[in-house]
C-alpha cells in the first residue's frame, strides 16, 4: 500500500515547484524529502520527477498520482465532516485566512455573532495575501480562507479547493483630482497605482484598460489599497478601489465616468475539497455572510 505522507510530499512538490520548497512548506529537511520521494518511486516502480537546476517537475506518472491523492484527501475530508456533524455543536479550534479589507470591515462582527452562537467555536484569523492563503489552504495550515477574486482569473488548482460565493463587491476607477475634468485621451497619461504585477486584481485591472484602448502607466505598487485611496485622494493616482474600501475609509471620492461601473469581485468562502459540509465551517461560513450583508446595508 502507498505511504500517504509520501504522497503528500509528491503533491507538495508538486504545487511549489522544488524539493526545497516543499521542505519549507511541510517543515522537513530537503534531505527528508528526496529520501522519502525516492522510497516513493521505488514503491511505485516508476519515474515520478524530473529534476532541472532547482526546481522539480512531476512526470505523467507523477501528475497523476497527484490527482489520485486528491481524491484520497477530499474522501478524509469528508470523513471528518461526516465525524463532526453526528456532535450537537461545533466546537474546536478552526483557523481562518482573511485579506485585510474584509478582515477590519467585516470579520469582527463574524467573530462576534460566532462566540454568541457557538460558544464551544474557537476562531482563529490569520491576515493572509490571496494567492498565499490558498497554499495555506491546500497544505492544510489553514481550515477555511475568507478571500475575493476578480473575472477571468484562477483562483486555485481545480479539484482541490471547494470555493461558496457570498456576496460581490462592485469595483470603481477612480481618477486623481488633476485629471477629473480631463477627456478620455488625456487620461491615458495618467499614473496608476496597483497591486504588484502577479496580484490578479491586477491582471484583472490591465485587461480592463486595455479593453477600453489604452495600456495604463503603473508608478506605484503596493498589496495596502488602502494606501491607493490615499494617493488617489491626494491627487497623486488613479487607482481601481473596492465599494469596500471606499465605505471603511469614508472616503468622498467620487468614481470617474470614462472608468467601467459594471465591474465587481466575488467575495468568497475557499474549504479543502470534501470539507464544505463541516458543521464549524458552514457555521463560519453563515457568519461571514452575514456580516457581509449587514456591513454593506449599514453603510449604504
Amino acid at each position: 500500500m502507498l505511504d500517504l505522507n509520501r504522497l503528500t510530499m509528491l503533491r507538495a512538490v508538486s504545487m511549489h515547484g522544488s524539493i526545497a520548497a516543499a521542505a519549507r512548506e511541510l517543515a522537513y529537511s530537503h534531505s527528508a524529502i528526496s529520501q522519502q520521494l525516492s522510497l516513493l518511486e521505488r514503491e511505485t516502480g516508476a519515474v515520478l520527477l524530473e529534476k532541472a537546476g532547482r526546481t522539480a517537475r512531476l512526470t505523467p506518472v507523477g501528475l497523476e498520482l497527484v490527482r489520485n491523492t486528491e481524491a484520497v484527501l477530499a474522501a478524509m475530508e469528508r470523513a471528518e465532516t461526516a465525524l463532526a456533524a453526528s456532535r450537537d455543536e461545533p466546537r474546536g479550534v478552526v483557523t481562518v485566512a482573511v485579506f485585510t479589507s474584509i478582515g477590519r470591515s467585516v470579520m469582527p462582527d463574524a467573530l462576534r455573532r460566532l462566540s454568541r452562537e457557538h460558544p464551544q467555536l474557537d476562531v482563529r484569523l490569520r491576515r493572509l495575501d490571496p494567492e498565499v492563503a490558498v497554499l495555506q489552504l491546500i497544505s492544510r495550515h489553514v481550515d477555511a480562507v475568507v478571500t475575493d477574486t476578480y473575472p477571468g482569473t484562477q483562483l486555485a488548482p481545480a479539484g482541490s479547493v471547494h470555493a461558496s460565493t457570498i456576496g460581490h463587491d462592485p469595483v470603481r476607477g477612480y481618477l486623481p483630482e488633476p485629471y477629473l475634468d480631463g477627456s478620455f485621451e488625456r487620461i491615458q497619461s495618467v499614473p496608476w497605482v496597483m497591486e504588484p504585477r502577479e496580484a490578479a486584481s491586477t491582471q484583472w485591472a490591465l485587461r480592463v484598460c486595455r479593453e477600453l484602448g489604452f495600456e495604463p502607466i503603473i508608478a506605484h505598487e503596493s498589496s495596502d489599497v488602502l494606501f491607493h485611496l490615499r494617493m488617489v485622494e491626494a491627487g497623486l493616482a488613479a487607482a481601481f478601489l473596492p465599494d469596500l474600501v471606499v465605505r471603511e475609509a469614508g472616503s468622498a471620492l467620487v468614481p470617474s465616468r470614462h472608468l467601467p461601473a459594471d465591474q465587481h469581485r466575488g467575495i468568497l468562502v475557499l474549504t479543502r475539497a470534501g470539507a464544505q459540509r463541516h458543521p464549524a465551517l458552514r457555521a463560519i461560513r453563515d457568519a461571514v455572510s452575514q456580516a457581509l450583508t449587514e456591513y454593506v446595508s449599514n453603510t449604504d
